[in-house]
């Protein structure tokens, strides 16, 4: 990678640009599924979990990736694919939080390449990316098979350290100047990409994220 190449700016999803998380996608799938009993069913799960994925997310991002995903298992494929349009303009398109646009556009004004690493399902996001103008994007891939998910993700599961190492490889591939290139994220658990250029930007922070922020001087934006 070149000292001088292009630079970019990395940023996370969820709390970052948007205010959905994984599990309002979950919750919208539930309601979409067929028959009263198993949407009742997967909706009423889905909510008795929900303090146990938010322990697991608190202990480690990873293992929160593994472990929530598997709500998905036995769900259609063509479903999953179908509503994903419905899914953008009811829960993901008024999510987009008022500031994301301009700082996008800013970013882009001075020739940086726009990229997301998010937790979400890639054919989850891949309408929202052509809406916020995004140049790429990676995101977790569920596993099918026979047309039905199993609940597991494809490697490499996009989350914390992993994160960091797409990134490195993505600025060697596309001759991409990380210490030029901007990182943003709302979480402590991005900690690893927002460290591995040269400016780390705190989004709308939790308290964690911004007590490191303020202590390493990182810069800190409020876009809602």
């Amino acid at each position: 990678m070149s000292k001088n190449g292009q630079a970019a700016a990395f940023y996370d999803l969820e709390g970052t640009l948007v205010s959905t998380n994984l599990v309002h996608t979950l919750g919208f799938y539930a309601t979409r599924q067929q028959g009263l009993w198993q949407t009742f069913r997967m909706s009423a799960g889905t909510v008795a979990k929900l303090p146990f994925f938010g322990l697991t997310d608190l202990y480690s991002r990873n293992v929160f990736n593994e472990v929530f995903f598997r709500s998905y298992k036995g769900l259609s494929e063509d479903r999953l694919r179908f509503f994903s349009e419905e899914l953008f303009e009811e829960v993901l398109k008024p999510a987009i939080f008022p500031g994301t646009f301009e700082l996008i556009r800013t970013s882009k004004k001075i020739g940086q390449r726009q990229v997301v690493l998010t937790g979400a399902l890639d054919f989850t996001v891949a309408r929202l990316m052509d809406h916020l103008g995004i140049d790429d994007y990676v995101a977790n891939r569920l596993e099918f098979v026979n047309g039905y998910a199993t609940g597991r993700i494809l490697p490499p599961v996009m989350a914390s350290a992993t994160k960091a190492k797409w990134m490195r490889e993505y600025a060697e591939k596309h001759d991409i100047n990380l210490s030029e290139s901007y990182s943003y994220s709302d979480s402590i658990s991005d900690l690893p990409m927002l460290s591995i250029v040269g400016h780390p930007v705190a989004v709308n922070p939790d308290f964690r994220l911004k007590q490191t922020a303020i202590q390493h001087d990182w810069a800190i934006l409020d876009l809602k």
